[in-house]
């Protein structure tokens, strides 16, 4: 990074503003925060928004969510795919992506601890189709830095493969020598509980759960699509 000046990306810093501005109204849907002639009430909406921003724990107790089993997955040489299922025993995902980002990359990432993966769409949905997970492309940041892309994808029979390699893996991460002949790559995975939050139809994130510190890792990833 050179310290000699200083670029600002106007473009970039309205796009990061409106991303944030979305993801503060999907971790709070219950606060109500809106504008008002009262300079008064408005202060305490927001107080009361930032009060529940900084207080995730909270809002995952006062909303509706579910657990799923969530597998961060891809060959050492390759790219990362997220895959979600019902169960560690499911044999159908319920969502496939593959994130643009080499598998390397994204571990560099995680090294640190704290990963938060925001996938963002502009294709709204339609009368016919409004499953958020039926979107096709996203938008990829991690830790508030854009990366490249996830696309939404069928799973292949290497996924099916790798997914039954890992099938008597509830929670934990690894390393899975390739049984290939010709092939040296090595499967790294990451696979534990996530609790699954549904804030709209068009926002749902998905949180680590590690309540044993046996993962050491914090993820969340968030998708939105674009009202």
């Amino acid at each position: 990074m050179s310290s000699s000046g200083v670029t600002v990306d106007c473009q970039k810093q309205v796009r990061t503003w409106r991303l944030l501005r979305s993801l503060m109204e999907f971790l709070i849907p219950t606060c109500n925060c809106t504008f008002v002639e009262e300079q008064q009430e408005q202060d305490q909406s927001q107080k009361k928004c930032l009060q529940r921003h900084n207080n995730p724990q909270q809002f995952m107790m006062s909303s509706t969510s579910t657990t799923i089993t969530g597998t961060i997955f891809g060959y050492r040489r390759g790219k990362v795919s997220f895959c979600i299922q019902a169960n560690a025993n499911s044999s159908n995902p319920i969502l496939l992506l593959e994130f643009s980002v080499p598998t390397s990359v994204l571990a560099k990432e995680m090294r640190g601890g704290a990963l938060r993966i925001v996938l963002e769409s502009g294709i709204t949905g339609t009368c016919n189709n409004n499953n958020l997970f039926s979107t096709p492309l996203w938008s990829m940041y991690c830790n508030g830095r854009k990366v490249g892309y996830a696309v939404k994808r069928r799973p292949s029979n290497g996924d099916f493969e790798a997914l039954s390699l890992m099938r008597c893996v509830a929670v934990g991460t690894g390393v899975i020598n390739s049984c290939k002949e010709h092939q040296e790559d090595e499967l790294m995975y990451l696979r534990a509980n996530f609790q699954r939050v549904r804030g709209s139809s068009n926002c749902e994130s998905f949180h680590l759960i590690d309540p044993e510190g046996s993962i050491g890792q914090e993820l969340s990833i968030f998708l939105f699509r674009s009202r």
